[in-house]
């Protein structure tokens, strides 16, 4: 059973990655780091609802 999550860039606000997560294996909130456009550097991004 996997779930649609956005991913949001914790600097500019802004969401820029979807994806998908199982949701009865990881049930804490995803964070990674991840290119973003809009500073046009590498910064942490994490799921939102």
């Amino acid at each position: 059973m996997r779930e649609q999550i956005t991913l949001q860039c914790q600097e500019c606000k802004r969401r820029n990655y979807t994806g998908t997560r199982d949701k009865r294996k990881k049930t804490e909130r995803l964070e990674m780091k991840k290119f973003c456009r809009f500073d046009r550097k590498h910064t942490v991004h994490r799921e939102i609802k």
